[in-house]
């Protein structure tokens, strides 16, 4: 296997997450919230997963009953919870501040790989998570101008503390022998579980018998959803979690790119240093990966 497939896997998904806005904007037209184009995802995911896994290899829907409680984590704790407080985030205090908040991710990932899996954290790690932190604060626009409340920031912070989640809660199960498809079927299982105690089931039904609709949640699904998270997962399974956690901040800067090129949103010296930011942390990554190898 070539030794950058784990990082590139990462960075694939990273790319493939930030064109969920592409759908966003789609299904925002048809009258989805937030939490409802969560919902579908979610539930569709799970849906597809395990006809897919029933089919091909029932073994892999096989999991202990004593380890459910880390796919509860990979899918409600961290996905349900970081989506909702990164949705409550930015109706408090806006979407700059919201994006600043949710990418403080890889910080508590390095800090809980460090507690739980005693990954070090050397000077590369360190400058490389300063470059995407304050990489992420550039190319989310923030400028120190908004409204910021103590409820809010913990909020924010909160949605960074789920986010981190999946990646120790997901290496803790993949550590005990599962599958990357077991792991992703069972996170959809447990977050379409969760979004359904937030969002109505019914009028979500109603939203996609929409003409389009359904076409639309279900590409969303597949190309936003169920790929990047196994690609993400495959690449959590070969790597430190705080170095996977670092190289998915890609994330914001295809996200930039994409408003930028299909939006038209205006390309600001401050979104090309924070670009070229995330971008530095990444190659230094990955330079530090092959001085390793060899």
């Amino acid at each position: 296997m070539n030794r950058h497939a784990p990082a590139l896997a990462v960075l694939a998904a990273a790319v493939l997450w930030s064109l969920i806005s592409i759908f966003v904007r789609g299904l925002s037209a048809l009258g989805f919230d937030s939490m409802q184009i969560v919902a579908g995802r979610c539930l569709l995911s799970a849906l597809l997963t395990f006809l897919f896994l029933f089919f091909r290899d029932r073994r892999l829907l096989r999991v202990r009953p004593r380890d459910l409680w880390l796919f509860a984590g990979t899918g409600l704790m961290s996905m349900v919870f970081f989506n909702w407080c990164y949705f409550s985030t930015i109706r408090a205090a806006g979407a700059g501040i919201a994006v600043v908040l949710l990418y403080t991710s890889p910080i508590w990932v390095m800090l809980f790989s460090a507690l739980f899996f005693k990954e070090k954290i050397g000077p590369a790690k360190l400058l490389a998570l300063a470059c995407t932190f304050g990489g992420c604060v550039l190319v989310a626009g923030y400028t120190g101008g908004q409204t910021l409340t103590g409820g809010g920031i913990l909020i924010g912070v909160c949605s960074g503390i789920g986010y981190a989640l999946y990646s120790i809660f997901g290496q803790a199960a993949l550590s005990r022998g599962y599958h990357t498809f077991t792991v992703t079927a069972y996170t959809f299982f447990f977050a379409a579980a969760g979004c359904l105690l937030l969002t109505s089931p019914l009028q979500l039904a109603r939203l996609c018998a929409q003409p389009l609709a359904l076409g639309e949640v279900l590409i969303n699904t597949l190309i936003c959803s169920i790929l990047p998270y196994l690609l993400y997962t495959w690449g959590l399974a070969r790597m430190e979690a705080g170095r996977a956690a670092i190289l998915a901040t890609a994330e914001p800067l295809s996200a930039t790119l994409i408003g930028i090129f299909l939006w038209g949103e205006p390309l600001t010296p401050a979104k090309c240093a924070g670009v070229a930011l995330i971008f530095a942390a990444v190659v230094l990554l990955n330079r530090r990966e092959t001085a390793r190898a060899h």
